[in-house]
């Protein structure tokens, strides 16, 4: 383990510098980090109701730099809800600071970046979702953002290092994303220790978005960054994959949780890189019925099997990593195509149902083949179209139902056999 972290930091240390204060204790460098973006702070947090001891140390680290609080506002609900971003950016407007300071989770951290957008910038939110729209509109009114410092508290999405805002309309149900460096926070915290505080069903929830992010990224990595994405998304996923009982068994094992916040901070650098694609994809229109590692859990077996003829060279590496934490049945050496696929996926499966992780869909209370119509409709809006070009097996919006459609049966019923196998 020791070896596996060390590996890690090294990687998180090439990525993001001096602009990322990470570890056990870190936490009471916030101020410091802060003071030269500005002295006058808005705090976005919900840390002062249920952390009230590390919202004190932000508040003290605050005043030991001599920064000011403006005003603060209450962090953002799950999922990012648009009507959190609206609200967010009202008290942008209104308290005029000269940075803004979100200590949060992923979705606290998603939705200030897409406030900050809002406020600066203007216009419909609408307009800023696909990939590059913030640095276009940017460019168009010789614009700028207010720096972000992104604290992060839970170990999952890594928003606080990544170009990716996720957004949700609950009027559709649907999850839309802004992709774009400029929203990259300027600065970015994370003390692992907040992590002790995030739930049984938050951490594994979180534990396996990371293990999406590196396994996603590293089924369609490209020949050029192939290499570095690989040892990238195996280090995460070996350390989440190592950990996750461990941390679960004994929720303060602060190694346990340093070492969960190490993978999913991989996952942060892979996505930064590369590009998550097919599981993450449908989760956008599950909202209402499944929290979003859960659901990427649930599907990526699924779409393993599916992209199965295209990464036998991915395949072979999961398989050999999951043979040593004995997820595989059977001896991957004798395995190719899609029995290889079968394998892994099944691996990937009994690493969730360890923590007690549903394998289908069907298990999910609430779930029905509307939520199907929904996520093939969503894999066909042009501001999603990224998610379709990062697979393996790339398909366009005409090869949607033909090719996703089986495989969100297969995840409904746990029939592999439903999956249609496409290769050109």
């Amino acid at each position: 383990m020791k070896e596996l972290k060390t590996k890690a930091k090294k990687f998180i240390n090439e990525f993001k510098g001096e602009n990322y204060a990470y570890g056990i204790g870190c936490l009471r460098k916030v101020g410091s980090i802060t003071r030269p973006l500005g002295p006058k702070v808005l705090f976005i947090t919900s840390l002062n109701k249920r952390d009230p001891e590390h919202y004190n140390n932000i508040l003290n680290s605050f005043t030991d730099s001599g920064l000011e609080i403006t005003a603060q506002i209450p962090s953002s609900r799950p999922n990012s809800p648009k009507e959190d971003v609206f609200r967010m950016k009202e008290a942008i407007l209104a308290a005029k600071p000269d940075c803004i300071v979100t200590a949060s989770g992923g979705s606290g951290i998603d939705a200030a970046k897409a406030a900050i957008v809002l406020a600066c910038l203007g216009d419909d939110i609408e307009r800023y979702f696909g990939v590059g729209k913030v640095s276009k509109r940017l460019e168009t009114l010789k614009g700028t953002l207010l720096p972000h410092i992104a604290v992060q508290t839970a170990s999952g999405s890594s928003a606080h290092l990544t170009k990716y805002s996720n957004i949700t309309d609950f009027k559709t149900l649907q999850k839309k994303l802004i992709i774009d460096e400029a929203v990259v926070p300027s600065r970015c915290v994370f003390d692992y220790s907040l992590t002790k505080s995030m739930s049984r069903a938050f951490t594994c929830d979180g534990a396996f978005d990371g293990f999406a992010h590196c396994l996603e990224v590293y089924y369609g990595a490209n020949d050029e960054s192939f290499n570095k994405i690989e040892e990238i998304s195996l280090t995460g996923i070996e350390l989440i994959i190592a950990s996750l009982e461990k941390v679960i068994d004994k929720p303060y094992d602060i190694e346990a949780r340093e070492a969960i916040g190490l993978g999913t901070d991989l996952g942060g650098y892979a996505i930064m890189i590369g590009g998550t694609n097919g599981a993450h994809l449908t989760s956008f229109s599950l909202v209402d019925v499944l929290s979003h590692g859960r659901a990427c859990a649930i599907l990526n077996p699924y779409y393993t099997v599916f992209f199965a003829p295209a990464i036998q060279r991915q395949l072979k590496q999961l398989a050999g990593l999951f043979a040593k934490y004995d997820l595989m049945k059977k001896d991957p050496s004798v395995l190719k195509e899609k029995e290889l696929g079968l394998a892994v996926a099944e691996g990937m499966i009994a690493l969730g149902r360890r923590v007690g992780f549903p394998a289908t869909l069907s298990e999910i209370e609430g779930i029905s083949n509307a939520h199907i119509k929904r996520a093939l409709e969503g894999a066909k809006n042009p501001q999603l179209e990224s998610k379709l070009k990062n697979m393996p097996v790339p398909l366009t919006a005409h090869m949607v139902d033909e090719y996703m459609g089986p495989i969100l049966e297969a995840a409904m019923t746990g029939d592999f056999s439903l999956i249609k196998t496409f290769t050109h």
